[in-house]
């Protein structure tokens, strides 16, 4: 599928905006491999075999290990690859900006990210107001914040932070929490179940320990992801030992740990944070398409 020239040209200046954005920002724009020894460990997400290699779910690993090397400010826009992933919104590949900055925590990267989404929508729509999917989702200035805790009591009727059931949680979130989110503007989830940290930092004290990560939703999808890095050594090792565990139970293939990162993580990273925002997505919300396949040339061969 050839995408509307309107449409690739959307999507051409969402690129030409954001690298401008972290440009005068002080950011250095780097590539990292797309072909990697090892994949990113997560409990759900398959990586594409490519040889005795894998293409990339995540330029993450390589961008933190850059950051325990003195990197200060950086950011990437590229390929990333998930198997098995294909819909209106998935596609096998797809296009990812991460960026990451020290001395930084969950919440100062969403200001970044705030920062970020109403400059694009101004360069590139000259508004911030857009339409989609029937509604007009105002992306400035105010975005909605809900902690975990607080949407699951609301709309699922309990706690995953203090009682947490990984299958309960996925339905729930899909099927109870996502949908009661506002049409009109976007929404941040905030405050992960401790279970659902992945590599990021824990916060909170005594009952109430959660994941200091955030998810935003816009247009009735998520958009991007964010942590506070996880900085120990020893905890990220135990967690991709529990990772693996986790995957070999539910008969998924089981990845190396990535020795070469975690012995990064060994000489020390600084306190910092990051985004994964998925280019793809901004591009259907700005142009106002429905499927993926419509923001990306040539997306079904």
């Amino acid at each position: 599928m050839i995408p509307s020239q309107r449409v690739l040209g959307v999507r051409s200046r969402i690129l030409q905006s954001v690298r401008g954005y972290f440009y005068s920002r002080g950011f250095t724009e780097v590539e990292t491999p797309v072909r990697v020894r090892t994949p990113a460990l997560e409990s759900f997400i398959d990586a594409e075999a490519s040889g005795d290699s894998y293409l990339r779910t995540s330029p993450e690993l390589h961008m933190k290990r850059l950051l325990c090397e003195g990197y200060e400010r950086i950011f990437q826009v590229g390929p990333c690859f998930r198997k098995g992933e294909k819909g209106a919104i998935h596609n096998p590949e797809y296009t990812m900006l991460e960026w990451y900055r020290t001395n930084a925590d969950y919440l100062d990267v969403l200001v970044d990210a705030k920062a970020l989404v109403a400059t694009v929508c101004k360069e590139v729509l000259a508004r911030t107001e857009l339409e989609y999917r029937g509604f007009k989702v105002e992306m400035m200035p105010v975005w909605d914040c809900i902690t975990v805790r607080e949407a699951f009591a609301g709309a699922a009727g309990w706690d995953p932070i203090r009682q947490f059931d990984q299958d309960r949680f996925d339905t729930d979130l899909v099927g109870k929490v996502e949908p009661g989110f506002a049409a009109g503007r976007p929404t941040v989830l905030k405050d992960f179940p401790a279970e659902a940290a992945a590599l990021a930092r824990l916060g909170g004290k005594g009952e109430y320990v959660y994941a200091e990560r955030w998810e935003l939703y816009a247009g009735g999808m998520e958009l991007a992801n964010a942590y506070s890095e996880l900085t120990d050594p020893a905890e990220q090792r135990e967690r991709f030992v529990k990772c693996a565990e986790q995957r070999r139970a539910g008969g998924r293939p089981v990845y190396k740990p990535d020795e070469s990162f975690l012995k990064a993580l060994d000489k020390g990273m600084p306190r910092c944070a990051g985004v994964a925002l998925g280019i793809d997505r901004l591009a259907m919300l700005l142009s106002g398409v429905e499927t993926i396949a419509e923001v990306r040339a040539f997306a079904d061969e």
